[in-house]
């Protein structure tokens, strides 16, 4: 088994896909008006319109009500991307922070409320596990 991707689902795509665009630095691949994909090396961020649901089971995903689950990117330096982010995101959940396990991490909310978290390990034991 390979985990590829996880999706958002989104009332407004070119919104949330120009706001991962402008965190990550990436740029989306928009297949449709109703789907695009932030591809990393590790995983996919896949953004799908609320439209799409219908096709999985109506009801089965509802946008911008996400309580559960924390959209994770490790980045080389999260004290300097929080400087960068400044710019871009509206809502900062915890400025950067060293975490008990090692990480320096840094959350904030997406514009439809995700969670998203930019981490640094810092620790030997978190950098190791990031690099082995």
């Amino acid at each position: 088994m390979k985990f590829v991707s996880v999706r958002i689902i989104a009332s407004d795509v070119s919104r949330l896909v120009e706001f991962y665009e402008g965190v990550t630095g990436l740029s989306a691949t928009r297949y449709t008006e109703d789907f695009a994909e932030l591809a990393t090396p590790s995983c996919t961020l896949a953004i799908g319109s609320a439209r799409t649901v219908a096709l999985f089971g109506a009801g089965s995903a509802r946008p911008a009500d996400n309580h559960s689950c924390i959209i994770e990117f490790r980045v080389d330096d999260v004290d300097k991307e929080y400087g960068r982010l400044e710019k871009i995101v509206r809502e900062f959940v915890q400025r950067p922070t060293t975490m008990p396990w090692g990480n320096r991490s840094l959350l904030f909310r997406d514009p439809d409320g995700n969670l998203i978290n930019f981490f640094t390990p810092v620790s030997a034991a978190a950098i190791k596990k990031f690099n082995a």
